[in-house]
């Protein structure tokens, strides 16, 4: 490897930390949700706009992304998210109330078009034969910044409650360990920054702004000096074309027109299915959910870091295979793989039973007194518990988690029910716990292994080049709305679907894509652009 290709590594390596930004700043909540819902007394539904409070913010912020790099810079903008990203994590980590707390996770989610422009900046300074794989560093940083989260909430939620003295004057406690997982990104922030004052602006923007000679000075450390004047000259070619086909908005005209048909019900599909799939359910929810199979916290957090690491290793595999087993069989095969994950899952709580036991009771009244005696110790004033009113419930059993929260409602208010409803029932829960984590990590391996990653590359192939430059934004946004709707309602159709049912509606939306695309997706391993843009523009 020359200076040059070393350069292009380095480079590309610093602006895709922003993935591994982009992947930590999403799951470190997972960790602490429980505890933020506690704190601020929280509905499911203010929950649940807390959660998805980035991809709202994402999602009025690309349309804008475009923009703000052809008129400042592409390094200047990466910088400007960096600022975004320690903004939101400083004032999320000290959030005083649920507004504060869901602006900051708003103004950290305008941060996530990180991953846009760290594709666009790579794609521009990177050498021709390594683009591909340069550019998939950003995707690859994702889960490994997913899998970092999952690990970092779990070595804070154990010190917090492992009674080690420097971690005590630290001020971590169980109670607020929820505040130190949001600010464990402030350190990774900090180091981005400093190591982006050291990338050089993309020559293209130069170009772009008519500055040919700074162009051709950063172009010096990526290429041999005898090279950068032609590929000065193709830049500027290729931007003019560019300048021509975005002189207005009939690109967006074109995409929906007749000849485009067959192109966009293949990307309007697999934007909507990717994401209805629930995947960022289960990974920005993942301790929540482990909790519910009666496992008990600790064990709760490690189970997250096993989807972390499926994350990684199957978004590796996915990658490497993408060009040997083409983009139709990775996606048909791995959306039937999700369906029978996620099927796997809804049985596995279908057939859970829940029963209050009297020494489930009593156990659950010794842990409220004790929680009752610390708030009155720190002077807090707090209504006792009445743990009278769970003995109607004692040896009852109930069929499912909705009949179960039901009785709870009725025993002891739905107040109550919201603010001990975990633990109940953890308590009550009896479940094939190895079932559900089977289902889970299956799901979380197939999503990666498939459409996560793949839909990415069909993207990068289907769309004209006249329109490419709308279109993938486009169905960007499709994909952000529709995980935005995912994560705001998980909590809401926990409560009101079942964890049964709710995962059996996420396969019922993957199974309509799957048919759809299984009559309309072609393969394009191996085809030219042009003769891919032949096979789905038949009446263009």
């Amino acid at each position: 490897m020359n200076d040059h290709t070393a350069n292009a590594f380095r480079y590309a390596t610093i602006v895709a930390m922003g993935g591994f930004l982009f992947g930590l700043d999403a799951a470190l909540i997972s960790g602490g949700v429980d505890l933020i819902k506690a704190e601020f007394q929280l509905t499911s539904e203010q929950l649940g706009t807390a959660v998805a409070a980035p991809a709202l913010g994402v999602l009025l912020a690309l349309p804008f992304a475009g923009y703000v790099c052809n008129r400042f810079g592409r390094k200047k903008a990466i910088l400007t998210i960096a600022v975004l990203y320690l903004i939101s994590a400083i004032a999320s980590a000290f959030a005083p109330n649920y507004w504060t707390l869901t602006a900051a996770r708003f103004l950290g989610g305008v941060g996530w078009s990180s991953i846009s422009l760290a594709s666009m900046y790579i794609g521009e300074i990177a050498p021709p034969k390594w683009r591909g794989k340069l550019v998939s560093m950003t995707q690859i940083n994702i889960v490994v910044g997913l899998f970092g989260a999952y690990f970092i909430t779990y070595l804070i939620h154990y010190l917090a409650g492992a009674g080690i003295e420097w971690v005590q004057a630290l001020g971590v406690t169980p109670e607020n360990s929820w505040r130190w997982m949001l600010g464990a990104e402030i350190p990774i922030c900090l180091l981005w920054m400093g190591l982006l004052l050291f990338i050089p602006e993309s020559p293209y923007w130069f170009v772009y702004r008519n500055r040919p000679d700074e162009a051709k000075q950063r172009l010096s450390k990526l290429m041999p000096a005898e090279e950068i004047e032609a590929h000065v000259s193709e830049i500027r070619e290729s931007l003019q074309e560019d300048s021509q086909d975005r002189s207005s908005l009939s690109e967006l005209r074109i995409i929906f027109s007749k000849p485009m048909r067959l192109i966009f019900i293949i990307a309007i599909t697999i934007a909507i299915a990717q994401q209805s799939s629930g995947i960022n359910a289960v990974l920005f929810y993942a301790q929540t959910i482990f909790k519910q199979l009666g496992i008990g916290t600790d064990a709760a957090f490690v189970q997250a870091i096993w989807v972390g690491l499926t994350s990684v290793v199957f978004t590796i595999l996915g990658l490497l295979l993408v060009d040997k087993l083409g983009r139709r069989p990775l996606i048909i095969w791995g959306m039937v793989w999700i369906i029978a994950s996620l099927g796997l899952c809804s049985y596995a709580f279908h057939e859970a039973r829940y029963t209050l036991t009297e020494e489930a009771i009593a156990e659950f009244a010794k842990g409220v007194k004790e929680a009752e005696s610390k708030s009155a110790e720190e002077g807090e004033v707090t209504e006792a518990f009445d743990i009278g009113r769970l003995d109607s419930l004692a040896g009852v059993e109930k069929e499912s988690d909705i009949a179960f929260r039901e009785a709870l409602d009725e025993s002891i208010d739905k107040e109550d029910t919201s603010k001990y409803f975990n633990p109940l029932l953890e308590a009550a829960i009896k479940i094939d716990a190895k079932l559900v984590l089977l289902g889970i990590l299956s799901f979380i391996a197939a999503f990666h292994f498939s459409v996560g990653p793949v839909m990415w590359v069909l993207f990068s192939e289907i769309f004209p080049a006249s329109v490419r430059g709308m279109a993938i934004p486009f169905f960007a946004i499709v994909t952000s709305l529709t995980s935005w709707l995912v994560q705001k309602f998980f909590p809401w159709q926990m409560e009101n679907m079942g964890m049964s049912f709710t995962f059996l509606f996420y396969a019922g939306t993957v199974a309509i894509g799957l048919v759809i695309l299984f009559f309309t997706l072609k393969e394009t391993k191996n085809m030219s652009i042009e003769e891919i843009q032949a096979a789905l523009t038949p009446d263009a």
